[in-house]
């Protein structure tokens, strides 16, 4: 195991994590749907996203929430998602900056499932 310290162990990260996603029972329809054959471009996004958060690297720019705020998810697939984010977490790394990993997916994961059950309780979109 080793610890997050460059872009090289953030493309591990998220091609590992959505390796499984991709094949996963409950969130391969999800994904694979909303992503269709735009892979490579997602994991990219993916990458500057995560080298922004956990390396501090200004790379990524954008809202992550848009994206999910249609999605057909419930509590159970941001669960799954937490799951197979964390078994690679801990599979692949340790230290401080894979605990972050982890602390930031939880907090992520949380947000997004409160702002989406909020929009579809309200008609007012929520801030973003």
């Amino acid at each position: 195991m080793r610890t997050i310290k460059d872009t090289t162990d953030i493309k591990h990260l998220v091609d590992t994590f959505y390796g499984k996603v991709r094949n996963d029972d409950l969130l391969a329809d999800v994904f694979n749907t909303v992503i269709q054959d735009n892979w490579p471009e997602h994991l990219e996004k993916m990458y500057r996203f995560w080298q922004t958060i956990l390396l501090k690297e200004r790379t990524y720019y954008g809202s992550p929430f848009l994206p999910h705020a249609r999605l057909p998810v419930e509590k159970k697939h941001f669960d799954r998602w937490l799951e197979l984010f964390c078994e690679t977490v801990n599979t692949h790394f340790k230290g401080e900056k894979a605990r972050e990993a982890k602390w930031r997916a939880y907090k992520m994961a949380e947000m997004f499932q409160l702002k989406i059950e909020y929009s579809r309780k309200n008609p007012i979109p929520p801030l973003l």
